[in-house]
């Protein structure tokens, strides 16, 4: 068996379910006593996310219910980039993002961590803002896959293209 076995390492988020987030957060923030009267909204602005109240707290806790509808359609909070809120006029806004592929600093961060801690013979290469793992035994692939799965990295990691 010469043939090398491969990975992708990717961060992506799954659109869909980041929209089903977003609607059901709406839904809520409509129905809920406590947002009556405030005009308070969750809405896409292009890319990003942007919520918006007329008070600090309030348009806080906006994005706690967006958070908390990410986690339950199982989208790491990592992969959500929210700014602080500011007044805009006589309302307060946030902005946030969905953050998506792996930046050069952490794709040398998880390649370093694959070099250093990882079994012999594995190779981690750079592939724009993917990483592509290759070695000639699979079972040091799964061990790499764990390794990476117990770091506290800043990116959200999924594995594809498993070969």
């Amino acid at each position: 068996m010469a043939s090398e076995s491969s990975f992708d390492i990717v961060s992506k988020v799954d659109r869909q379910e980041a929209d089903n987030a977003l609607n059901q957060a709406a839904k809520e923030i409509n129905s809920r006593y406590d947002f009556r009267g405030t005009d308070a909204s969750i809405a896409w602005s292009g890319e990003a996310v942007q919520m918006k109240a007329n008070s600090e707290d309030r348009v806080k806790a906006i994005l706690d219910v967006f958070q908390s509808k990410l986690v339950k359609r199982g989208i790491s909070l990592k992969s959500l980039e929210d700014g602080e809120p500011y007044p805009s006029g006589k309302e307060y806004r946030i902005d946030a993002s969905l953050k998506e592929g792996i930046d050069k600093d952490n794709a040398k961060k998880i390649s370093k961590i694959i070099r250093d801690e990882g079994p012999k013979g594995v190779k981690a290469q750079i592939q724009g803002d993917e990483l592509r793992v290759s070695s000639k035994k699979r079972d040091d692939l799964q061990e790499v896959i764990a390794l990476l799965k117990g770091q506290d990295l800043e990116v959200d990691l999924q594995f594809t293209n498993y070969r």
